[in-house]
């Protein structure tokens, strides 16, 4: 890289890292006094007027300093990312004792897991609950806890459980139920959970004989459990703390925000549109939709809990402290997916 284009970046990344220390409009005097000190006024003056030609920093008003610019944001990212390999974080081994103590409680870790995240940035946490579409039945169990109300419990190979509560408007005997399981257990297990909700409880039910109408009801009252598991359900975790920032210093900030976060379908598809594989992403500006959202950014990544996967990470205002949330968020989920994975996991 030429050596302009580099003291450029040098200029762009330290403007942000005030902005984000300070949340003011950033003066070339701070620049120069703080950052840059090996250049002149002028050369400063010249490089910011670039900075703000290429879009990467604005003059909110006249005579205030400069602030980032969406792009901005993205090319401060590319710019620190050689650093995030550097930077590692040490209280990983009190995740993976707290993986191994609650290995048979996979809600509950994940929900300390949260509180990790919560702690560390003093943010809003989320934990999207792992995929368990991708894994395999190894035995459905069906337990009567109601005259009519059935609880569901599908074990996966992996070890993960997953339980469904199903009400019935119809009489079943203990005889039929006994029976309706085990042919089930021997027609299922084995199979993808995915294959079984989009596939072969569908044929299962098409094949089935008009004369038995209590198998078939039966059959699309599982179908109907089986989709109900197979999709990501996203927890959030925070102390009211994150509510501190400037960010949320009016009401319609903060209505923003919530409806942000109680929009879970489209934070799941923005997730998968923009997952970048093996590292952390950051959804941020126009790629949030929403007008009111644009001032939040999304951290997150892909972890794998029994190698199962889901995603885990933060919404934080877009002024977030990337330099450690990145780092913080890879090496979370970088730890529960060796910690967790097939064969790893040691109970002492």
């Amino acid at each position: 890289m030429k050596k302009n284009q580099l003291r450029l970046n040098e200029t762009l990344c330290a403007l942000v890292d005030e902005y984000i220390l300070t949340n003011e409009a950033v003066s070339s005097r701070i620049l120069n006094e703080k950052y840059l000190t090996q250049v002149s006024p002028a050369t400063l003056r010249i490089d910011l007027f670039k900075l703000e030609e290429m879009n990467l920093i604005q003059q909110p008003h006249t005579s205030a300093g400069r602030i980032p610019t969406i792009h901005g944001y993205r090319q401060y990212l590319q710019s620190i990312e050689s650093e995030h390999k550097q930077t590692t974080f040490g209280d990983m081994d009190f995740l993976r004792e707290l993986l191994v103590r609650h290995y048979k409680d996979t809600p509950r870790a994940l929900h300390y897991i949260m509180q990790l995240l919560a702690r560390e940035t003093d943010q809003l946490s989320f934990v999207a609950e792992p995929e368990v579409s991708s894994g395999y039945l190894s035995k459905l169990e069906v337990f009567r806890i109601e005259p009519n109300k059935f609880l569901f419990v599908m074990s996966l190979d992996s070890g993960l459980d997953k339980t469904v509560i199903m009400k019935c408007d119809y009489d079943i005997t203990e005889v039929q139920l006994k029976k309706l399981v085990r042919y089930l257990n021997d027609e299922l297990v084995g199979l993808r959970i995915y294959d079984i909700a989009n596939k072969y409880l569908v044929e299962m039910r098409e094949n089935i004989e008009h004369d038995s109408p209590l198998l078939k009801q039966f059959l699309r009252e599982l179908h109907e459990a089986f989709i109900e598991i197979s999709g990501f359900y996203i927890h959030f975790d925070g102390s009211i703390k994150f509510l501190e920032q400037p960010e949320f210093n009016t009401k319609s900030e903060v209505l923003n925000f919530m409806h942000l976060i109680q929009r879970q379908d489209k934070i799941l598809n923005l997730m998968r549109q923009f997952e970048q594989p093996d590292s952390v992403s950051v959804i941020m500006g126009e790629q949030l939709l929403e007008p009111g959202w644009q001032q939040f950014a999304i951290i997150f990544t892909r972890y794998e809990i029994y190698e199962i996967p889901g995603f885990l990470g933060i919404v934080a205002p877009v002024r977030a402290e990337y330099r450690k949330l990145i780092p913080l968020i890879r090496d979370v989920a970088k730890t529960i997916t060796v910690t967790t994975k097939r064969g790893m996991m040691v109970k002492n």
